[in-house]
């Protein structure tokens, strides 16, 4: 990616906790336009990093840069360039979605087609449910498209599938990728290594703070083969996935 812009730049980030290290002195970059995956076991530092760049933790040493501006001296003009997946806490839960809507564009000082970004997550018929009202899977969608009113230059997305059913699931990669043909930068975490597969030009994975390995998921996979790594199984051109959307539709439910 030399042809490409640096709008990450981390360099021997650390978080220690007393006497305890979350994150072990990790540098890398990311480019412009790229969807680049953090992942890891629970407890392997990735959120706690995706956290530091988010402006939403204090680092303990160590630089990271975005788009150019510093963590710890430029936080309200970060605030202003990316987007961050909230967690349910974030919302109040009797506001209907098209008052929380409001809420979130007043707070970015933006004008934004409510109806419209209903829509891109299937959501356009809860406009005037209350969040407290929706399912598991719709709060997780609905999560998305508060990420994106601000038409942010980066996303951060932490396990943004979890929960979600397959047709969700599939829905939201299409989403994430018409994300990133608009040149937005995506970062994501995810428990689901077909997601990072299919979604990711790179992934770094992390296990006890530290990067053990950093390469587009092609590189990484032939790395192992290798290595002479056999699946037991033999892959098929389709999974039960594939199998499952292609007789239940591929049209967002209401879980």
């Amino acid at each position: 990616m030399a042809d490409k812009q640096i709008i990450i730049s981390v360099k021997n980030l650390v978080k220690q906790y007393d006497d305890f290290t979350a994150v072990k002195g990790i540098s890398f970059d990311v480019y412009e336009g790229e969807i680049f995956g953090l992942l890891g076991p629970n407890g392997a530092g990735k959120t706690t990093t995706l956290e530091i760049l988010e402006t939403l933790r204090e680092k303990s040493s160590g630089e990271v840069l975005i788009d150019g501006l510093n963590v710890d001296k430029d936080q309200n003009r970060i605030k202003n360039i990316i987007g961050v997946q909230l967690q349910a806490a974030g919302y109040y839960p009797s506001l209907t979605l098209l008052e929380l809507l409001d809420l979130f564009s007043g707070l970015y000082n933006v004008t934004i087609d409510k109806k419209h970004t209903l829509a891109m997550v299937g959501l356009e018929d809860k406009a005037k449910s209350k969040y407290k009202d929706l399912s598991g899977g719709q709060k997780q969608r609905f999560s998305l498209c508060t990420t994106l009113i601000n038409n942010p230059k980066i996303v951060f997305l932490d396990e943004p599938t979890t929960g979600l059913d397959p047709q969700s699931r599939r829905n939201l990669w299409e989403m994430i990728r018409q994300i990133r043909a608009k040149g937005t930068t995506v970062v994501i975490t995810t428990h689901y290594m077909d997601e990072a597969e299919e979604l990711c030009e790179r992934v770094a994975v992390m296990e006890n703070g530290e990067f053990v390995a950093l390469d587009s998921p092609d590189q990484l996979i032939d790395n192992l083969l290798a290595g002479g790594f056999v699946r037991k199984k033999e892959v098929k051109a389709a999974n039960l996935e594939d199998v499952f959307l292609a007789l239940t539709g591929k049209e967002w439910r209401d879980e």
